[in-house]
């Protein structure tokens, strides 16, 4: 097992939970927004289609070899329509900044995030480095230069 390092911002709330698997069978861990002071009361609201980021209070530290992918949580797309633009969104080993969560509304309606919600999952996984190397030509498949659609059922 990996360890992320865990370090709370100077103003965050420490009695928000860390991420934490909510099963033992979960792949990623949930994510709970850590509102400024300012904000704890009212919560932070996202009008139809308008993105924000939400704090989470923390900077963690990925080992090398490691990124963490902030996802989507399912309920909150399928109820609410709230979502992340840049999903997976990735947290790189070598960054060190604020843990912030970029989520979005799809919905029709004002959507409020409030101080320890759950709005995101993270999922820590290998990475793999690879070299780009310009070539003559690439191998034949059978797909070929097919495209978005191009392996599926052909409808009449």
């Amino acid at each position: 097992m990996t360890v992320v390092q865990v370090v709370w911002e100077d103003w965050a709330d420490r009695s928000v939970p860390l991420p934490v698997y909510q099963t033992a069978g979960a792949a990623g861990a949930d994510i709970c927004a850590n509102l400024p002071v300012d904000l704890r009361a009212a919560g932070m609201v996202i009008a139809p289609m308008a993105r924000v980021v939400v704090p989470t209070g923390i900077r963690v530290a990925i080992a090398a070899g490691f990124e963490m992918q902030i996802r989507p949580r399912s309920g909150l797309a399928v109820k609410s329509g709230i979502t992340l633009p840049n999903t997976p969104g990735t947290i790189d080993s070598d960054y060190r900044g604020p843990l912030g969560v970029a989520l979005i509304n799809l919905s029709g309606a004002d959507f409020v995030v409030r101080h320890g919600d759950r709005i995101a999952q993270c999922v820590v996984a290998p990475v793999v480095q690879a070299e780009f190397a310009v070539v003559d030509g690439l191998d034949e498949t059978l797909r070929g230069a097919g495209g978005f659609g191009s392996t599926g059922v052909a409808r009449a």
